[in-house]
């Protein structure tokens, strides 16, 4: 497909601003978007809340699966991004730090890009409410522990720095 437009499902955990599912598709339907809720909280995983904004895409085939989960849903007031502060955050960064720098060829190569930076989001992507930590915990090297190295991330738009034995 040349040109076309693709579109990314997010869901995010806000107590650690992790990164649960992700999903792309070129055509997303009410029937898809419930598929992606079942995915990303499968068996008895579900949340206790879901906030969402009121896009069409979230269809009665959407909200008939939120309720047969048991999760009680928390609509956004109309044009009111910052109601959903988190994911809107996520999204933009997502653009400014890995969408806008690539060329995407398809869904496998989309897919790919974004498997690539959420690995990298957890691991190494600092927040500051978090007090400078990443979305996953990550360890204290002390300085005797070898010489820094530099590791390149998402195809070497970022980098993160670790200290390697000898």
């Amino acid at each position: 497909m040349c040109f076309s437009c693709w579109y990314v499902f997010l869901v995010l955990a806000h107590e650690r601003r992790r990164i649960v599912h992700f999903a792309v598709t070129a055509h997303p339907t009410a029937e898809w978007t419930a598929q992606q809720l079942r995915e990303a909280f499968p068996w008895d995983s579900a949340p206790q809340y879901l906030l969402r904004d009121r896009d069409r895409i979230f269809g009665q085939d959407f909200v008939d699966q939120v309720k047969a989960m048991g999760i009680k849903q928390v609509l956004s007031a109309p044009r009111s991004p910052w109601q959903r502060a988190y994911v809107e955050r996520l999204i933009g960064s997502l653009r400014r730090e890995c969408l806008d720098h690539i060329i995407v060829f398809g869904e496998r190569s989309l897919r790919r890009a974004l498997a690539s930076y959420v690995s990298y989001y957890h691991s190494w992507r600092t927040h500051l409410s978090l007090g400078k930590d990443a979305p996953q915990f990550r360890r204290t090297q002390a300085c005797t522990e070898g010489k820094v190295v530099e590791i390149r991330e998402v195809g070497g738009l970022h980098h993160h720095y670790e200290r390697q034995a000898a």
